[in-house]
């Protein structure tokens, strides 16, 4: 089932991803959007929704958006289908009124919690992408290429085995596609 949901992901941006790369734009967009401030290591929060508002202060703070703004537009695309990938990974991303350019943040709360994943699982490592009401394909090529990182089992192991922000940036910065 993870794989199947990375697949239709991957497929959905494969145009988009062909064009940017023509166009020369760096294949590690993720990591050229993560910066060690928009981490949140250890969050105490037993749910979804909770661990929502943890990142729309973080990311309100950080960025100049509203808290509201960011919390419902993350609980609006869940309302759609989860953004749980399984193996323990979820994608919450959103499109954000007001915001200029697309925002990564990495998240991992203290005890995996409840995403309705499709296989089950709980959910330990959350990468939150939001961008402008306006984007399309640079939005897709982003969900595409998280959705490889985490499709990749090494990856994972040693995103899990980090310990502080600088150590995630770095596993982020260091993933080739293949």
């Amino acid at each position: 089932m993870f794989d199947a949901h990375v697949d239709l992901l991957e497929s959905s941006a494969n145009a988009s991803k062909r064009d940017t790369e023509a166009a020369g734009s760096p294949q590690n967009g993720i990591a050229r959007l993560l910066s060690t401030e928009d981490i949140l290591l250890d969050v105490d929060a037993m749910s979804r929704e909770r661990v929502f508002i943890e990142i729309g202060r973080l990311i309100g703070a950080r960025h100049g958006l509203r808290e509201q703004d960011v919390v419902a537009g993350l609980a609006a695309r869940e309302t759609v289908g989860s953004t749980a990938l399984g193996q323990g990974v979820a994608i919450p991303h959103a499109r954000v009124k007001g915001l200029a350019q697309a925002i990564a943040a990495f998240v991992r709360p203290r005890l995996a919690i409840p995403f309705d994943a499709p296989d089950g699982k709980p959910v330990s490592s959350l990468l939150v992408l939001l961008v402008p009401e306006s984007a399309t394909d640079a939005h897709l090529l982003l969900l595409a290429q998280a959705a490889s990182m985490f499709c990749d089992k090494a990856f994972r192991d040693r995103l899990r085995a980090c310990v502080g922000a600088l150590e995630i940036v770095a596993t982020f910065a260091e993933w080739k596609s293949t």
